[in-house]
């Protein structure tokens, strides 16, 4: 039977691909999930108002959201490979929904940071979802397939602070968190209908799974590289996301929330390119292209610095971030699914994690370079982090085979 025709509940079969409703459908599930991490950044200045906090200390949840998402990649989503998926998602989806509701109706600053820590770490739906679907894809197009997945999750990324500003400027900031609690609920529920039955590929058991987990780190220099260069760029990344509503907020810009919305939905385009990525991938050009991602973000991150007040230039350069970033990602991803089909959530919980590390750091240091000097401080230190991964990045030796070779380990 075509893939196409294949009724949820059942496997599709990986020599046809996946069907293009559910490719979209998990497309969306990851930027409906990965958005809960990024509704508060255009809002910290709502947000410090509410509250009566200081700048640093409003740029606390942004980086307690992030390492609770990279707490839930290590603990979390290694389950992926023992526990069937569509049931795994449907809890994590329901302790979500409670996060979130939970910091809606959060009557002091410290109960919003520890609500979206809970709902940030079972966010990590959206990469159980994404080794689910390059497990489900054919190995000839699994870059394509997980490039249109990501494009969902990047997406979701970027989007979330439009939608954030949006709603927070009609209805006020609870209203972000709340209705994201039911969107969670719903989406609960249609995966739970809609998505194929996976077996797991693994019978460990939590612990083993845990070591498992450390031993493919030690196993596979790609991972370790992979996790490092994405690390780097998503920390440059974070710092600029995390503190752009300062800027757009402050004299001369005075923008609205819904400005500052507005303007994240320019730098949303970065998404288009990840089918592009995912192509290049496939036909072996990552190792090529990692470090020209890499120089990307960072000069991007100056073109940023440099553009001063002029809000042209400075979407440009936020349009050119998120594209190298969008490629540093699929490209990463691309690779380090080739190192063993069997423990890809594991492989997968490793990647996340580290990079989401970086960009808890990016926040943090970001959050206070802008404190402490401004905003071209901030975007020279933000682009130091990917220059450094660029500079690594020149140390892997590139393949002497075709380029249709598997970008795998290094010989």
């Amino acid at each position: 039977m075509p893939a196409q025709n294949t009724p949820p509940g059942s496997r599709p079969p990986t020599s046809g691909g996946l069907p293009g409703w559910l490719t979209i459908l998990l497309a969306t599930a990851c930027g409906l999930t990965v958005a809960n991490l990024y509704y508060a950044q255009p809002l910290l200045d709502i947000l410090r108002d509410a509250f009566d906090l200081p700048v640093s200390t409003a740029g606390v949840l942004i980086t307690v959201t992030q390492l609770g998402y990279a707490l839930g990649m290590l603990l979390l989503v290694p389950l992926g490979d023992t526990v069937e998926n569509a049931r795994l998602v449907q809890v994590l989806l329901a302790i979500t929904a409670v996060g979130m509701a939970a910091g809606g109706l959060a009557p002091t600053f410290a109960v919003l940071v520890v609500a979206a820590a809970i709902a940030s770490a079972t966010s990590v739906v959206a990469q159980v979802l994404v080794p689910y679907a390059a497990d489900l894809a054919p190995d000839h197009m699994r870059g394509a397939v997980v490039g249109r997945v990501m494009s969902g999750l990047l997406a979701g990324i970027l989007l979330s602070r439009t939608v954030g500003s949006f709603i927070a400027e009609i209805a006020g900031w609870r209203a972000v968190y709340l209705i994201s609690a039911v969107l969670m609920a719903g989406l609960a529920v249609v995966l739970r209908l809609a998505l194929p039955r996976h077996p797991p590929t693994s019978s460990q058991s939590y612990a083993a799974l845990l070591r498992s987990t450390a031993q493919l780190v030690r196993t596979h220099p790609q991972l370790r590289r992979r996790s490092f260069y994405h690390a780097c760029v998503f920390a440059g990344f974070s710092a600029f996301w995390s503190t752009i509503a300062y800027v757009l907020t402050s004299s001369p810009f005075n923008y609205s929330l819904l400005g500052v919305g507005i303007f994240a939905l320019v730098g949303a385009a970065g998404a288009l390119v990840a089918p592009f990525a995912g192509r290049l991938a496939d036909k072996g050009y990552v190792r090529r292209l990692t470090p020209v991602a890499c120089l990307l973000t960072a000069t991007s991150l100056v073109w940023a610095g440099f553009s001063g007040h002029q809000i042209i230039m400075l979407a440009m350069a936020a349009i050119l971030l998120d594209t190298a970033v969008q490629c540093s990602l699929i490209f990463g991803q691309h690779t380090i699914y080739l190192l063993d089909s069997s423990a890809r959530a594991r492989i997968t919980s490793v990647y996340i994690a580290a990079f989401f590390v970086g960009g808890a750091i990016g926040s943090q240091v970001g959050t206070y370079a802008y404190h402490l000097g401004g905003w071209f401080p901030l975007t020279l230190t933000a682009a130091a982090f990917p220059a450094l991964a660029a500079l690594v990045s020149f140390t892997e030796r590139l393949p002497r085979t075709p380029a249709r070779q598997s970008n795998v380990d290094a010989p």
